[in-house]
């Protein structure tokens, strides 16, 4: 086992014997929140792991139960100056990448809440195993701003444009099962980590270089992807001038209602 900061790494074995990393985000006194020291954590530990000829797969999870990754580290956002919020809008979608592209099964272990850039993570990973509590949904515009991290862009992708936008535009959090009925999490698991872990085995009961094309293939296809992740960047940076912003990451943090005058 080795820990860096926020994270914790394990070396695991599946049920058939299949080597894979156990990546536990360590931030349980935050519920595990986004900030940008874990966000270079994530990207410098999935490189690592993506190098590793020993593993054969990754999940990734969080800890203490009650989150995988409960959003952003709001006190992060609340002063971001437009030129910042795009500079942190597209340095978190590169990262998500990595996570992407790592040629390796990822699998999202989500035990608790999966929220904004929670969610965004989770939606990276390859596939999704949620546990019967989980609640997984993108509340940025209760904050007066976007998704920044590629929600906008992987979510109606994997779920369809309506499903989709019901989640953005109302910011309103979904449970497991309906999770798994609109296609956002593939299998719902007494035990998120344990559930990831079989799916895991399932995928590499196949041929490991098929398996390994198989990711690059999907990939490649969603080719439109890059250039609405800049778009999304881009719209993303300009609610950062807003009062708007300024009053939904401050309410939020004050924890009072926000009152919006769409300025």
């Amino acid at each position: 086992m080795t820990e860096r900061g926020a994270l914790v790494r394990e070396r695991r074995e599946t049920a058939k014997g299949h080597a894979y990393a156990l990546v536990t985000v360590n931030r349980p006194q935050a519920l595990n929140a986004l900030n940008r020291d874990l966000v270079e954590a994530l990207a410098a530990a999935f490189e690592e792991l993506g190098a590793d000829p020993e593993l054969d797969g990754i999940v990734l999870t969080g800890a203490g139960g009650r989150a995988f990754v409960a959003g952003a580290d709001i006190s992060e956002l609340r002063d971001l100056t437009p030129e910042a919020a795009f500079q942190f809008a597209r340095r978190g979608q590169e990262v998500m990448r990595i996570i992407e592209g790592t040629g390796k099964p990822v699998i999202a272990a989500i035990g608790g809440y999966a929220l904004g850039g929670g969610l965004e993570l989770a939606l990276a990973c390859h596939l999704r195993v949620a546990g019967p509590k989980a609640r997984l949904g993108l509340p940025e515009v209760k904050l007066g701003v976007i998704p920044g991290y590629g929600g906008t862009q992987r979510l109606p992708r994997l779920i369809g444009r309506g499903r989709a936008l019901r989640m953005i535009l109302t910011g309103e959090p979904v449970g497991s099962e309906e999770a798994l009925a609109a296609g956002l999490v593939d299998a719902v698991h007494e035990d998120a980590v344990e559930g990831a872990a079989a799916l895991l085995d399932r995928v590499l009961a196949n041929g490991p270089l098929a398996v390994r094309n198989a990711l690059l293939a999907v990939d490649a296809g969603l080719s439109g992807l890059e250039d609405g992740l800049l778009s999304e960047a881009s719209l993303f940076a300009s609610l950062a001038g807003s009062d708007d912003m300024r009053e939904g990451t401050g309410a939020f943090l004050e924890k009072r209602p926000a009152r919006f005058r769409g300025a």
